[in-house]
């Protein structure tokens, strides 16, 4: 059983940043590849990043490669999401997932576990 609680977000300028965190419970956070997804009104939600248990691989969704940075740090249980030149188009609800597999994937039904969700907007 795994708890997710994301924070971080908030009201930005375009061409700022933010920093997300999500902070797990649980004894093997290690074992679990984590996404971040994100949920504007109307959309459906939609894969951002990925990272593997074994931190050195990530994935990134094309809209946001250069800008967004996926990190984690095992020893605290908890993954990141750095955001940088944030864009209007990137105002949505952010949340964290988890899954029990080495493999990383970009759809909403391969996740087990999921955050309540972070508000990130971004104005012109």
């Amino acid at each position: 059983q795994v708890q997710l609680v994301e924070s971080g977000g908030g009201l930005v300028q375009a061409g700022g940043s933010l920093r997300l965190s999500c902070a797990a419970s649980g004894r093997t956070f290690n074992s679990y590849t984590m996404g971040w997804f994100r949920q504007a009104p109307g959309k459906e939600r939609e894969f951002v990043a990925g990272i593997s248990g074994s931190v050195s691989i990530t994935t990134y969704a094309d809209s946001v490669k250069g800008r967004f940075t996926i990190s984690r740090d095992n020893a605290k249980n908890t993954v990141y999401l750095q955001m940088n030149s944030l864009k209007p188009e990137d105002t949505a609800i952010y949340y964290c997932a988890a899954r029990l597999s080495i493999v990383i994937t970009s759809t909403t039904r391969t996740y087990d576990y999921w955050g309540q969700g972070t508000q990130v907007t971004v104005s012109s």
